[in-house]
């Protein structure tokens, strides 16, 4: 095989696919990029068997048809130290060989045939959900999934379709962030995503596309992008009923004032205590030793007694970091009971910080 396209075309293409190489063991073939001519196409993909992404593209030149592999690290650090202009990957007696003008290397690469493959998407389930809207709210519950919990269906998002609308789950054990969009669909699901594909999901879908699932995995397809991760095989949490059935107060607060009280106090500070007043909220920095910050905002909370809690910032900045409205709504109960923060669509609960 033999391939021919500018620096740039190469590059783009390896970076998308490095998050889906394997990094710890370079003997194995997951640790390879595949290259393939279809159809006066070129088809490269990546795979840790876990997750994977297959790119098409007419923007590399085929002079002669075939498949090859190479070291996917490897073949981008050699694509980067080369200049500006074509470059030429050609396969010879299975040593890949990278050319441009006077510069040359050698890599070595696998059998291609023996390269994974990837699930086929026919006959597979659709999942009907307006993909612009998925991958916005997917990226909402981001901040709040844990990452290597030793409960493993923590480390995903749940994605819970109903007939009439669909929750998108994320839980650390500390929140619980959930993300509600509508849907109309007499197929109910529940699927777990692993955090590492919902973020990868969010760089790769702009635009339209279709999602196939099956009882292993999830694939995501556009015109040039062909996504697949392994579904999470676990049971979520009963997030339903961790969400309060009622509160006693609701108190609407800006959102940019709130983020630049905080952030002060995270000076000092990352556990924040935050009195309420009928008039005005006061944050006080939680620390052990005498360093203190403190600040206050005047805001009519509407609070008739002095209500005090206490909680970890990131969680709540997280939340805002999130949200596009000025405005968001705390709504709180006793202080040493879960509060909510909501904007719209988009809820979390936070456990509070108890002495």
């Amino acid at each position: 095989m033999k391939i021919r396209a500018p620096k740039q075309i190469f590059e783009s293409i390896l970076i998308n696919l490095q998050p889906f190489l394997e990094k710890k063991d370079a003997s194995q073939i997951t640790s390879h990029i595949f290259f393939q001519s279809l159809d006066g196409q070129c088809l490269v993909k990546a795979t840790d068997s876990e997750i994977g992404l297959q790119i098409t593209t007419s923007h590399i030149e085929i002079d002669h048809d075939g498949s090859f592999t190479a070291n996917g690290k490897k073949l981008l650090d050699i694509i980067r130290i080369l200049k500006d202009g074509e470059i030429t990957l050609e396969l010879f007696d299975s040593t890949l060989i990278v050319k441009q003008q006077h510069s040359k290397f050698k890599l070595p690469t696998f059998d291609a045939t023996a390269f994974p493959l990837f699930p086929s998407q026919e006959n597979k389930p659709q999942i009907l959900l307006d993909s612009h809207s998925l991958i916005h709210n997917l990226k909402k519950i981001s901040p709040a999934i844990d990452t290597n919990n030793p409960k493993f269906e923590l480390n995903g998002a749940l994605i819970n379709i109903k007939s009439d609308k669909t929750d998108l789950v994320g839980t650390d054990t500390r929140r619980l962030a959930i993300a509600t969009i509508p849907s109309n669909t007499t197929e109910e699901l529940s699927i777990i995503v692993p955090k590492k594909a919902i973020l990868e999901i969010q760089k790769l879908f702009l635009d339209q596309i279709t999602i196939a699932y099956d009882e292993t995995n999830l694939i995501i397809t556009n015109e040039n992008y062909f996504f697949f991760t392994r579904l999470i095989n676990g049971k979520f949490p009963d997030y339903e009923r961790i969400v309060p059935k009622s509160i006693k107060h609701y108190i609407h607060l800006p959102k940019k004032e709130m983020v630049n009280a905080i952030k002060m106090i995270t000076t000092i500070s990352q556990e924040i205590k935050m009195s309420l007043m009928e008039d005005k909220i006061i944050f006080h920095s939680l620390t052990s030793d005498n360093i203190e910050a403190k600040t206050e905002l005047d805001i009519r909370t509407g609070m008739s007694e002095k209500f005090e809690f206490s909680y970890n910032s990131k969680y709540l900045l997280d939340f805002l970091s999130q949200i596009d409205g000025e405005l968001f709504e705390l709504g709180i109960n006793e202080p040493s009971l879960p509060f909510v923060v909501k904007n719209d669509n988009f809820v979390t609960i936070i456990m509070p910080i108890v002495a």
